[in-house]
């Protein structure tokens, strides 16, 4: 039970006080210091307002109250009470004058005694009174980490033109509509300590870049992604289904290749995954088994999938030299939102070894470098989260798979790029799928038009476990 109030003793008010201009007014440098209700609330008044012609008050635990009184609307600030009638609540009542006070979530005996000097009206709480919805054009956003009490500092904030949003774990994974009120405030102010992951995850919202389709996480577990490919080089159909045709009529192609990919509720992303350097016979003028594709031969294709809303994987086939050496050449276009990477280790030659005569490999500590390198580009470029692939169709094509690193910039996948009789592909599927780190990797599937026997149909496909986010044809 709350103790019996003591009245409260306004100071003196001038007669004319109603000629006063009470309309808030809120400092440039004004930061919220307090994200405890009662405190909050007092420092916006004191920031905000002169004086008031009316108060709204409501304990602050009554959430129904709250909501009531915000929904009703108050010309003038909200006070919340921590404790009955505190001395800091008293001073700043006394300081605003108000010709009028709004309660809700009292009784009115008690109310009497403690307001006899002031006219008030108590009005009935709606026990189904709901917070007001958002709008839009806030100047200010206040970032919380506490969602239960973000609703009530919002009604608090929405005075003086501040909207506040609680922010999970992974800031890029607020809904599209938070992440528009933040990226559009002039100023966004966090009411927590944020570490250096919360605050280049804020960069990334602020700065706006979604991927294709929507969302800065390639795969929330809100949002079920799935990236359909056509695999190959631009030269020609020799590589893959990708250079049959040119860019904007492989974007047709695309559309209809996806078709059924969707079954399962996936949102489907159409992909081009461009072989960016080449497994070469011969070693070439730098010795290294791998020819570069030039950018320029690249740039209409990625030029074409951004104005088409399509993802571009830059496929590397190193020969000798290393994976970090060739993504560096493409960088440019891995500072783009919409461009990804993939390792192919088929074609990882190691020294001596030429192409053909082996199945390549790659240790963890090299994809590591690339995995370091490319996530550096993210933070740098305040990027949305970026697609690594690294094929595999044996255990040993990437040794100590397990030490491959997962940040959060970056979405590692392994495609299981075998071809052949369906059963055998099936087999290599649940053989590398069942090793101990399979969980923490995202997971791709290929399809081969020629050497597949029978190709995969969509359904088979979507039967598969773990969910196959990323299917590549070639």
């Amino acid at each position: 039970m709350l103790a019996e109030p003591e009245p409260v003793e306004p100071e003196p008010v001038e007669p004319d006080r109603d000629e006063r201009d009470c309309s808030p007014s809120v400092p440039g440098d004004f930061r919220l210091s307090t994200t405890e209700l009662a405190p909050a609330s007092l420092e916006i008044a004191r920031a905000a307002y002169s004086c008031a012609r009316e108060v709204g008050i409501a304990l602050a635990w009554d959430r129904d109250a709250i909501a009531t009184l915000a929904s009703r609307g108050l010309r003038g600030p909200l006070l919340l009470l921590g404790s009955w009638f505190d001395p800091p609540f008293v001073a700043e009542l006394g300081r605003l004058a108000p010709r009028r006070i709004v309660a809700a979530g009292f009784e009115e005996r008690v109310l009497r005694r403690s307001l006899s000097d002031f006219n008030f009206e108590l009005i009935a709480v709606d026990e189904q009174a709901a917070f007001p919805s958002g709008g839009e054009g806030y100047e200010r956003v206040w970032l919380v980490d506490d969602s239960s009490s973000a609703a009530i500092l919002d009604v608090l904030g929405r005075q003086i033109g501040a909207a506040v949003m609680a922010v999970p774990g992974d800031l890029r994974a607020v809904p599209p509509e938070t992440r528009e009120v933040i990226a559009d405030a002039a100023e966004v102010d966090a009411l927590f300590s944020l570490d250096d992951e919360a605050a280049w995850q804020l960069a990334v919202v602020r700065r706006g870049d979604e991927i294709p389709g929507g969302g800065l996480l390639m795969f929330d577990a809100g949002f079920n992604r799935r990236l359909v490919a056509i695999y190959g080089h631009p030269s020609g159909s020799a590589l893959g289904v990708l250079g049959e045709q040119g860019a904007q009529e492989g974007v047709e192609r695309l559309r209809a290749i996806s078709e059924g990919y969707d079954a399962d509720g996936s949102v489907v992303l159409p992909t081009f995954e461009i072989i960016a350097t080449v497994a070469s016979a011969s070693a070439g003028s730098d010795g290294d088994y791998s020819a570069e594709t030039a950018r320029e031969v690249i740039r209409p294709w990625v030029e074409a999938a951004a104005a088409s809303d399509v993802y571009v994987v830059l496929d590397l086939q190193p020969g000798r030299t290393d994976f970090l050496t060739q993504a560096r050449y493409y960088e440019e276009f891995l500072r783009l939102p919409h461009v990804g990477l993939a390792l192919d280790p088929e074609w990882r030659l190691k020294p001596g070894q030429v192409h053909l005569r082996q199945i390549g490999t790659v240790d963890a500590a090299e994809v590591n470098r690339v995995v370091e390198w490319l996530a550096g580009i993210v933070r740098e470029e305040a990027l949305p989260q970026k697609l690594l692939i690294v094929h595999q169709f044996r255990l040993d094509m990437i040794t100590n798979r397990r030490l491959i690193k997962t940040p959060p910039e970056l979405a590692v996948l392994i495609q299981m790029d075998g071809q052949g009789p369906l059963s055998s592909k099936y087999n290599t599927w649940n053989f590398l799928t069942r090793e101990s780190d399979a969980d923490r990797l995202h997971w791709g599937w290929k399809n081969f038009y020629d050497e597949d026997s029978p190709m995969a149909t969509p359904e088979q496909v979507l039967d598969l476990v773990p969910y196959p986010a990323f299917v590549s044809f070639q």
